[in-house]
């Protein structure tokens, strides 16, 4: 028998919507978001950025979902369309794409995260849900969204704040930092702070909000048609919101991010920069990885098109491949491959050396190629014979090399076309 706490959450997961914010146009990731969005860049060898957040919902019992998408989003458009789309409609679930509406006299494209979500309020509140968790499409986590509903609701919170703590120096110029009482009410919050304000006790940890909100319908769609009339408002969440929801002495409440599956730190990634989008694959690949890809207890769910098991071609010697993952439809020929990622329908020629590594799908790598600390763009044909990442100096000169010393190469660099293939 379930229990009564067990009722309860379930009770308030079916009458929550998730609203998913997907418009994102993903600049500090540079080439990677030349021809896609940022949460329909690929990941861990076979997803997409935005599978996880949809896999949290689902795992939460949140079946009714909202995806507002604005920036190059035909790519990820199909992806929720073919791997997203076995949603029981029957019983009132969806997952609904909401384009940019640019229904506002002023007919612009989205101003702030908090402005997305006014211009679609109407959409929003024509499903009538109770609470709205309002999510963003491209960070890489596992959370129970349940856990935030029933703590919202038991704390009488107007709007709550899932939140986590990082070290203050990590904090600066990159997230809300925020303030709370014993209780968890929210005394404090500023976006971006250069000098972020310390946990008591903790002088070099502050609270950091994850961006993702839980709010009533009715308290959300208040807040956001005042803030649509407000001349000096930068319409977002975490400028104007959240401060001056704080300033005039509404409920917010701070929700301590935990493991949904055990007691092991949270895991939580903002994969804002192609060096943090490096280092968040790269790190899969060790033998006790910060988030686990293989639980079966929390699967993270995607689309990806029926392909054979991965092949390694030679007859002799064979492949050498260390602490990589090999994706369906590779081919590999006698190579050594050493912490690396291969996305699917990606080949590997005789005599090559990879080392730290990420091929996105239906990359060709020529024989004798030596590539280390690269990230391959789909489709990439690497030419026979190619070193890079041996030479940063040399490297820049044609392609993209990151303050971290990550080479991103893309079709365009290789000299090859550009033309567009929605299913990479």
């Amino acid at each position: 028998m379930r229990s009564n706490r067990a009722r309860f959450v379930s009770r308030l997961t079916n009458n929550t919507m998730a609203l998913v914010l997907a418009g994102g146009r993903g600049e500090r990731l540079g080439t990677l978001t030349d021809w896609r969005t940022k949460p329909a860049v690929p990941f861990g060898g076979k997803f997409r950025i935005i599978d996880f957040t949809l896999s949290n919902c689902m795992h939460s019992g949140i079946n009714k979902i909202c995806v507002l998408t604005q920036y190059k989003s035909h790519s990820l458009n199909r992806h929720l369309v073919k791997g997203w789309g076995k949603i029981n409609n029957d019983r009132g679930d969806f997952l609904d794409i909401i384009p940019a509406q640019q229904w506002t006299d002023k007919e612009t494209w989205f101003k702030g995260t908090a402005d997305a979500v006014f211009q679609s309020l109407d959409i929003i509140e024509s499903y009538k849900p109770e609470y709205v968790v309002i999510l963003a499409g491209d960070h890489i986590y596992n959370m129970d969204y349940g856990e935030l509903l029933a703590e919202h609701v038991s704390a009488g919170a107007d709007f709550s704040v899932a939140c986590m703590m990082v070290e203050s120096e990590k904090a600066a110029n990159q997230f809300g930092v925020l303030s709370a009482d014993e209780t968890g009410r929210i005394t404090r919050f500023e976006e971006k702070p250069s000098e972020p304000e310390t946990v008591p006790g903790q002088k070099n940890m502050a609270l950091v909000s994850m961006g993702v909100y839980l709010v009533s319908n009715k308290y959300l769609a208040s807040r956001l048609r005042e803030d649509a009339l407000s001349q000096s408002s930068t319409h977002d969440f975490g400028k104007d919101i959240i401060p001056e929801g704080i300033k005039r002495g509404d409920n917010f409440h701070a929700h301590t991010f935990r493991n949904p599956t055990n007691e092991d730190p949270p895991y939580w990634r903002d994969v804002g920069t192609i060096d943090s989008y490096y280092s968040a694959n790269i790190e899969l690949l060790k033998s006790d990885p910060p988030i686990n890809l293989y639980d079966a207890d929390w699967s993270t769910v995607t689309y990806q098109r029926q392909l054979p098991p991965a092949l390694f071609t030679c007859p002799d010697v064979g492949a050498n491949v260390q602490s990589s993952m090999i994706s369906g439809g590779c081919v590999l020929g006698n190579s050594k491959i050493r912490k690396s990622i291969l996305f699917s329908e990606v080949s590997v020629e005789n005599s090559c050396k990879l080392d730290g590594v990420l091929a996105l799908a239906g990359c060709r790598i020529g024989a004798n190629s030596n590539l280390r600390n690269v990230i391959l763009d789909n489709g990439c044909i690497v030419p026979e014979g190619t070193t890079v990442g041996y030479d940063l100096r040399s490297d820049a000169a044609n392609y993209h090399v990151t303050e971290g010393g990550t080479v991103v190469i893309n079709r365009k660099m290789l000299g090859q076309s550009v033309r567009y293939n929605p299913e990479l």
